[in-house]
């Protein structure tokens, strides 16, 4: 029952103050205008002390000594004190009786964390402004393998640091990238953009510039006024991501597990031994060494021999024609000029055919032949 009767309480006061307030639809309040901060507002002060600390790598302790003044100066002016500890290596910011704004403490810690950074202290004061504000995004722990690692951050910072001051001009943000971190200062909107970026860039899964072409789509769509409310995936490139192929390393074949050590490997006297030369006496054994080089020297001798001789030997000759295969072109020449010979003896007759003269030919036809004489 009292489980029941507590339900019923949390229901009758559930969204009790989730009513319409007459500022909410008022079209000349900017709900998100961020108003700037007035003393009268807190003219008590705080009522602790707030502090915050941080360190700084050694190789920026000369600059910060150089440019404390000016941080100095600058924190002074909204009630805050700031120490450098040269022997600790840490800056230390903390509020006083004169702090009016609550808020200044955490831009003062954000003031110590980008000088430790090394941005530079006129880029840094910045951040004490309402409207500007920081992120510091820790890549070391992105990437395991040290090469990589730089590669990919070189991504980021791309060829005469051009892909960082494209990132800067799109975003509306201050980059910079030192050692494991890169830090970031502008609105909102410009951080996250800067933060996925990074990331993305850090784990490999898009390189900069398809980022940069995206940025700079959106920003031309952002001037059609008919496209505000529509979405504008359709007009966004899209990139496949390329896979290069990798050597795959070849893998050895596992032999199988044998709970026996191999056997040991036969030592030189073992192999003396075996041959019998260990048994020999020291001359016999010289006589077998010089032998041995002899034979090799003698080997050697004629591979060289038959090297140089190879230069003297002449090259193989073409094979002459069979005989028979020349009978048979001696053959067809013969026939070939045989039948020259008649087409020539037809062509005279036909020649002396069409030259001849009837009358003369009569003649001669009536004429007896004359006989010749024959020799007793």
């Amino acid at each position: 029952m009292g489980e029941n009767m507590e339900k019923t309480v949390n229901k009758k006061h559930k969204g009790k103050h989730d009513k319409p307030k007459p500022w909410d639809e008022d079209p000349n309040i900017d709900h998100w205008k961020v108003e700037k901060f007035d003393p009268f507002w807190n003219e008590g002060g705080m009522l602790e002390v707030s502090s915050f600390s941080t360190l700084f790598p050694q190789y920026r302790e000369k600059y910060l000594q150089e440019a404390w003044p000016m941080v100095k100066g600058a924190l002074k002016e909204y009630g805050v004190s700031c120490e450098l500890n040269l022997v600790e290596g840490s800056m230390t910011v903390s509020t006083t009786r004169k702090t009016r704004d609550p808020y200044i403490i955490v831009k003062a810690r954000d003031l110590i964390r980008l000088l430790s950074r090394s941005v530079p202290a006129p880029q840094a004061i910045k951040i004490l402004d309402d409207e500007m504000q920081c992120d510091i995004i820790k890549i070391g722990n992105l990437v395991r393998n040290k090469e990589r690692f730089v590669k990919r951050r070189q991504h980021l910072v791309g060829p005469n640091s051009s892909t960082l001051k494209a990132l800067e001009i799109l975003t509306g943000c201050y980059i910079l990238v030192q050692g494991n971190t890169v830090a970031a200062m502008g609105s909102f909107k410009g951080l996250k953009q800067v933060r996925r970026i990074v990331e993305d860039c850090m784990q490999n899964k898009m390189h900069p510039v398809y980022h940069i072409k995206i940025l700079m789509v959106k920003k031309e769509l952002e001037k059609d006024p008919a496209l505000a409310n529509e979405n504008w995936d359709r007009f966004l490139p899209k990139f496949k991501k390329k896979n290069v192929k990798q050597k795959k390393v070849k893998s050895k074949e596992k032999k199988p597990y044998t709970p026996f050590p191999p056997p040991p490997q036969p030592s030189k006297i073992d192999k003396l031994l075996e041959s019998g030369e260990y048994f020999l006496s020291e001359r016999k054994k010289e006589s077998k060494k010089w032998q041995e080089k002899q034979e090799k020297q003698a080997e050697k001798t004629a591979e060289n021999k038959r090297k140089r001789d190879a230069a003297f030997i002449p090259p193989e000759e073409p094979s002459r024609q069979n005989s028979s295969e020349a009978e048979d072109k001696t053959n067809d020449v013969a026939a070939m000029a045989k039948s020259l010979k008649e087409k020539a003896k037809k062509l005279r007759k036909q020649k002396f055919a069409e030259n001849i003269n009837p009358e003369e030919y009569i003649a001669a036809s009536g004429e007896k032949p004359s006989k010749k004489k024959k020799s007793k």
